[in-house]
C-alpha cells in the first residue's frame, strides 16, 4: 500500500471521528432540549440587532417597525426550523458546528474576554483568544520542550548521578505541585510583593491586538506582560517532560545492539544520535505534538490566575456565564485540533518508521 493511500484512509478515519463526535454531541443537547436554547437565543440576538438597525429608519412608523420585526423572527425561526422536532434540525447544527457558524456570543462577559461588547458572533471571539494562548502557553510549552530534549539526552548515560538525582528529585516536586498553585505563589511573590512583573494581564488585550495588526512595536509590551506566565509554566513543567524523556531513552539504553554499540568504541554522541534517538524518536514526538496540542485549549484555571485572556478564560467565562454557543465551539476547536494532531502524528510515524505505511 502507498504512502499517499495509508495517508488518505487515516485522514478519512479521523475526519469521520471528528464528525461522528460533532454528531453525537449533536444529539445528546438536542435530546436533551439546549440546542433548542442556543437556537432560540441566537434568533433573539438576531431581531434584537435587526431592531435596533430599523430604528434609525426615521421614515418608519412604529407599527411598520413591529411588523417587519415579526417577519424577520419568522424568517429566523422558519429558517432554523423551531417549529419541528429537534431530530430535524440535527444535520443543520452538526454542519453549523463544522463551520463555526454558531451564531452570537450570549453573555456581555464572555465577549469582554475577547475585547469585545454585544453583539459579537462567537467564531470572532473564539479566533481572537486563540492567537494569544498560543503566545503564551504554546510557546511556554515549546520552550519546555526543546530544553527538555537537550538535558535528557546529556543525563541518560549518567543514571544515579549527582544531576539525576536532582533532575528526579525536582520532576517529583514540580509534579506534586498544581500549576494554578505555582502561579499564585509566582504572582503573589514577583508581582505583588517585589514589585517586578505585572498583576494585571487583561490589559495585554491592546496590546495584542495591535501586535497580530501588524504592529511589531507591540511585541515588547506583549513579552513584558507575558514573561511571568511563560516562566511559571516552565519551571513546573520542565521537570516532569525531562523525566519523561529521561525514562524513554532509558529504555532504549538498556537495549542489546546499544550495548553492542558502546562495547565497539563508537563514539557516545554518534551512538546517542544513531542508536537511541532515533528508536525513541516515536513515542518522544507522540508526546511533543499532543502536548503542544493540548496547550490549545489553554489552561482554564492558571490563565484565570493570571487573567490571561486566552483560550483558558473564555472557557471559564463562559462556564460561569453559561453561554451555549461559546461552549460548544470552544469544544468542537479542542477536538479538531486533537484531530490535526493525530494525522500529523500519523505522517511523522510513516517518516520516522517505515513500517507503519504497511
Amino acid at each position: 500500500m502507498g504512502v499517499g493511500t495509508t495517508l488518505a484512509r487515516r485522514a478519512v478515519f479521523l475526519a469521520a471521528a471528528l464528525v461522528i463526535a460533532v454528531f453525537l454531541t449533536g444529539v445528546i443537547l438536542g435530546a436533551s432540549g439546549y440546542i433548542d436554547k442556543v437556537l432560540n437565543a441566537i434568533v433573539l440576538e438576531e431581531v434584537r440587532a435587526y431592531r435596533q438597525g430599523l430604528s434609525k429608519l426615521y421614515n418608519l412608523t412604529a407599527a411598520e417597525r413591529d411588523r417587519l420585526v415579526a417577519e424577520y423572527e419568522k424568517t429566523l425561526r422558519d429558517y432554523y426550523q423551531l417549529d419541528k422536532p429537534w431530530i430535524y434540525r440535527l444535520v443543520p447544527t452538526v454542519l453549523s458546528t463544522l463551520t463555526l457558524d454558531l451564531g452570537y456570543v450570549q453573555s456581555g462577559g464572555v465577549a469582554e474576554v475577547a475585547g469585545y461588547q454585544l453583539p459579537v458572533r462567537v467564531s470572532t471571539v473564539v479566533l481572537t483568544c486563540l492567537p494569544r494562548t498560543i503566545f503564551m502557553i504554546t510557546v511556554a510549552e515549546a520552550i519546555t520542550i526543546v530544553i527538555a530534549l537537550l538535558v535528557a539526552p546529556f543525563i541518560v548515560y549518567r543514571i544515579g548521578s549527582l544531576i539525576d538525582r536532582v533532575v528526579v528529585a525536582y520532576a517529583a516536586v514540580m509534579n506534586a505541585f498544581p500549576l494554578w498553585w505555582i502561579a499564585l505563589v509566582m504572582l503573589f511573590t514577583l508581582g505583588y510583593r517585589w514589585g517586578i512583573a505585572p498583576t494585571r494581564l487583561r490589559a495585554v488585550t491592546a496590546s495584542i491586538n495591535a501586535l497580530f495588526s501588524g504592529n511589531l512595536l507591540a511585541l515588547g509590551e506583549v513579552f513584558y506582560y507575558a514573561w511571568l506566565p511563560i516562566l511559571t509554566i516552565v519551571v513546573v513543567s520542565l521537570g516532569p517532560w525531562i523525566y519523561s524523556v529521561r525514562a524513554m531513552l532509558i529504555r532504549v539504553v538498556k537495549e542489546d545492539y546499544v550495548t553492542a554499540a558502546v562495547a565497539r568504541g563508537l563514539p557516545e554522541k554518534y551512538v546517542l544520535r544513531r542508536y537511541i534517538m532515533r528508536p525513541a524518536a516515536s513515542p518522544i514526538v507522540t508526546n511533543v505534538i499532543l502536548g503542544l496540542a493540548g496547550t490549545i485549549g489553554g489552561y482554564i484555571i492558571t490563565e484565570s490566575v493570571f487573567d490571561w485572556p486566552g483560550m483558558g478564560t473564555l472557557y471559564y467565562s463562559a462556564i460561569v456565564n453559561a453561554d451555549a454557543p461559546t461552549i460548544l465551539a470552544l469544544t468542537y476547536i479542542f477536538t479538531l485540533v486533537y484531530v490535526v494532531a493525530r494525522f500529523i502524528l500519523e505522517v511523522l510515524y510513516i517518516v520516522l518508521d517505515p513500517r507503519v505505511r504497511l
